[in-house]
């Protein structure tokens, strides 16, 4: 399948990047490219300039995929229409091990966090007419051990 996606050149600290028209399986880093469609450079204001718009329409209409960046940058400058895709992975919090079963059976809410909240807030004690702590003593033994 063929994508249009970007290819990053330029120095260490300083991107610019190709935007190529590439087999889906060859990768970012290969340097391999069918047609070279324009360039992107993030830190100039007309980016669009640098494009080849009539060649893109033409590859998009022939089937070719876009990357999710490529696709976004399309539709913020509306040589596409559509909605902007989510690029950035789905956040989820670090799991424990133990953690990890029982937080897949009960999902989180607000609700539930304001429960789970709510007996440790009554178990703390508070300072006024707290009672006296009763002397520790040691365990009765067990009668196998007497």
């Amino acid at each position: 399948m063929l994508t249009i996606r970007l290819q990053r050149v330029g120095r260490k600290h300083e991107p610019t990047f190709r935007v190529v028209l590439t087999d889906s399986k060859n990768g970012p880093k290969s340097g391999k490219y069918l047609e070279n469609l324009g360039w992107y450079d993030s830190r100039r204001k007309n980016s669009l300039d640098q494009l080849d718009v009539e060649q893109i329409k033409h590859w998009l209409s022939k089937g070719a995929q876009t990357s999710v960046t490529i696709h976004n940058f399309l539709v913020s400058h509306k040589v596409i229409s559509g909605k902007k895709l989510n690029a950035l992975p789905r956040k989820s919090p670090i799991k424990k091990e133990g953690e990890a079963d029982a937080s897949a059976a009960a999902p989180v809410t607000p609700a539930a966090t304001e429960a789970a909240l709510a007996p440790a807030a009554a178990a703390v004690p508070t300072t006024e007419a707290a009672p006296e702590a009763a002397p520790v003593s040691e365990a009765p033994a067990s009668p196998a051990q007497a």
